[in-house]
């Protein structure tokens, strides 16, 4: 009985829908043709490779289709052409999906680019940024300690109590989002001071900065009290701030937002998203698909070999 748990347990994890494959895992399955549409090392990858520009795409479908472990290859595949690439899933620590608004977005892109490049730039215009605004908001940071006085090291980690709270504390979700929201653009323009430093002094084999902001395709539709949704509100309202950063950039959208009333917006706005379609198991004639069906199969089997190469879908 603890042998046939274990090896339960063992099969449910390895089919867990929240955990995407990293780049180069053997269970890893290419589904491409049987879905329909093009590679995102090509559509988005080669985008950033080739553009004398800083791109903005966005890149969207249903949820569980696999858009995080294609963005994991597309990060392997940027970071192999001589890009450094930031990627982070915005909902793991950053925002809470059932409430977030623009604000949180950009503290979440602020966090994670400022921890991943601090070594190679000087943080100096964000620490400024954040000193200037530090009466306003050191009480949601939870310390009354004068921000002059600490390391580097420690007012970053400030700066990272500020938006760890955006996700774990409901109460005071509203009153960062006040406190900062005036200063939006304040803080575009020191981060981008952060990025151009970054960018001249990245590690040895890197040429371009990549940022890649996963899982905010998992926001919450909130009606707002003009009868437009959050949704509308981020992705529209905010879009040219969303651009706003010096570097490539990639962010998750919602897939309904796409084939809403909306969409040409979207698209005049940001060019064609990219949308990995699902796998197709039926025709729109109702018949079955054999070649898609066999493709799920083979990714149910790779699972499976990967927990024991005896056990079949077959059985």
């Amino acid at each position: 009985m603890t042998q046939d748990f274990a090896l339960l347990k063992r099969i449910y994890n390895v089919f867990d829908p929240f955990r995407p494959l990293p780049a180069g895992d053997p269970k890893y399955v290419d589904c491409q043709a049987v879905r329909g549409d093009g590679d995102i090392l090509v559509e988005i990858g080669r985008e950033i490779l080739y553009s004398d520009r800083m791109t903005c795409q966005l890149y969207a479908g249903h949820r569980g289709a696999g858009k995080s472990t294609e963005l994991l290859r597309l990060q392997k595949y940027l970071d192999e052409e001589g890009c450094f690439v930031v990627y982070f899933a915005a909902d793991e620590a950053d925002i809470e999906p059932e409430d977030a608004q623009y604000t949180d977005i950009l503290l979440a892109c602020t966090r994670h680019l400022l921890e991943a490049l601090k070594d190679n730039a000087s943080p100096d215009s964000l620490l400024k940024w954040l000193n200037n605004r530090w009466q306003d908001l050191k009480d949601l940071a939870l310390t009354e300690v004068s921000l002059e006085k600490l390391t580097i090291e420690a007012q970053i980690s400030q700066f990272a109590k500020i938006t760890a709270n955006l996700r774990a504390e409901p109460s005071q979700r509203q009153k960062i989002r006040e406190r900062v929201n005036p200063h939006t653009i304040t803080l575009i323009e020191a981060l981008n001071d952060f990025i151009k430093d970054a960018k001249n002094n990245l590690p040895s084999g890197y040429s371009q900065l990549v940022l890649i902001a996963d899982n905010l395709d998992r926001i919450v539709p909130i009606p707002q009290e003009d009868g437009r949704s959050n949704h509308e509100h981020i992705f529209l309202d905010r879009s040219e701030q969303l651009q706003a950063l010096d570097c490539h950039l990639v962010y998750t959208v919602p897939i309904s937002l796409l084939y809403s009333n909306r969409a040409v917006d979207i698209a005049n706005i940001y060019g064609n998203a990219q949308v990995l379609p699902m796998i197709m198991v039926q025709t729109p004639d109702n018949e079955s698909y054999q070649n898609g069906i066999n493709k799920v199969m083979e990714v149910l089997q790779k699972r499976l070999s990967s927990i024991d190469a005896s056990l079949s879908i077959a059985d």
